[in-house]
């Protein structure tokens, strides 16, 4: 019998998920492509390249509202079930809350793998995907937040990345390409008493994997101290059509520089990543921190929504059942959505531990779900 209502269950529910999902992917694809329908024309953008540029950011989407779709989709089926009167027969027949709880956290777990897998592989990729498209067919789009251009901070190791500390670098950078080019930089290197050593100009820079840069049409000034430290030896200038550099710093890391508000759409290896690096040369990490951990955490949000479903199905209501619960549950789902974005701004301002920041908000909506069943339960 339990096997047969699983796999009930699991057929209603992911149709169910699967058109919200759906209907929530068309609703705001079509919102994006009005958005983007206002740069259609400028510099050679044309509307088809406008929707393949939307096409590219439906991962993102799926990622983000897949808990939503869950919530609602399963209280559609729970409504359904308790309309006509199964989930009673259900129970009669002997069919426990702890076994629905049991069979809803199966069929959860391969959503929260869907989640996962796009969270983590397909809209990151796909956005970086996105951007260089973009910037591809309108270059204006490209727009740089400081006059400044970027910087960014690196240690200085004996043999490269993993030797003893010998210094400080400080590198600068007009334009971070989304495909990774770095196009003019200057960087600073330092030795531990923060005197300059050494100035390196280059036009561009492409990444080689390894930690190594290939800087290119490249100027080097050095600015070396005697040993005694009271005199200084004579300025060294040098041109080079290409010098490699090896860095800490990859392009994940500029790109997570360079967009300190799209850390949503950063996978969590990249945003671990980077938090290390700020850890590694002293700046605050925080923020990255929490992106991380709600990047891990988020994907099992898909589970609290589902228990959060469960009690619908044993609420009868005589007229309007159906609807009147979706609309409940959508309302629950922004709650939940508003939370958990004001809960990682909160824990930052009040330097609350990263990983309670981002579980907090879940922790909330499942002690929710576990009081609305004890009371259905009870009443």
């Amino acid at each position: 019998m339990m096997n047969t209502l699983e796999k009930y269950f699991a057929r209603e529910i992911s149709r169910s998920v699967l058109f919200v999902l759906l209907a929530f992917v068309a609703l705001l694809a079509f919102f994006d492509i009005v958005n983007e329908v206002k740069s259609v024309g400028i510099g050679g953008y044309t509307l088809a390249n406008a929707l393949y540029y939307v096409f590219l950011g439906i991962p993102g989407n799926v990622y983000e509202y897949m808990p939503l779709a869950a919530l609602i989709g399963t209280i559609f089926v729970m409504a359904q079930f308790a309309s006509r009167s199964e989930f009673t027969i259900m129970r009669v027949s002997g069919f426990s809350t702890f076994q629905a709880i049991k069979m809803l956290l199966k069929i959860g777990l391969a959503f929260v793998v869907v989640t996962f897998v796009f969270g983590e592989l397909f809209a990151p990729y796909t956005f970086k995907m996105a951007e260089r498209y973009k910037i591809s067919v309108m270059p204006s789009s490209h727009k740089q937040d400081f006059q400044s251009g970027l910087w960014t901070k690196d240690l200085i190791r004996t043999g490269g990345l993993t030797g003893e500390v010998i210094g400080s670098r400080f590198l600068n950078v007009n334009i971070v390409d989304p495909s990774g080019k770095l196009i003019g930089i200057d960087f600073y290197d330092l030795d531990t008493q923060f005197r300059l050593i050494k100035k390196v100009t280059a036009a561009t820079a492409e990444y080689q994997g390894g930690s190594v840069w290939r800087l290119s049409h490249a100027e080097e000034t050095y600015f070396p101290l005697s040993l005694n430290d009271t005199e200084m030896t004579p300025v060294e200038v040098k041109e080079l059509d290409h010098v490699d550099l090896i860095s800490e710093i990859t392009p994940a890391i500029l790109l997570a520089s360079s967009a300190d508000n799209d850390t949503d759409r950063m996978s969590a290896y990249d945003l671990k990543l980077y938090s290390k690096h700020l850890v590694d040369n002293k700046q605050s990490a925080e923020k990255f921190e929490i992106a991380f951990w709600k990047k891990v955490i988020y994907p099992f949000a898909v589970l609290v929504m589902m228990a959060l479903a469960l009690p619908f199905a044993y609420l009868h209501f005589r007229s309007g059942g159906v609807s009147l619960k979706i609309f409940t549950g959508i309302m629950i789902g922004v709650g939940f959505y508003l939370l958990n974005n004001v809960f990682a701004h909160i824990g930052l301002l009040h330097t609350w531990p990263p990983f309670v920041t981002a579980v907090l908000p879940s922790l909330l909506f499942l002690a929710a779900a576990m009081m609305a069943l004890w009371w259905v339960e009870n009443n």
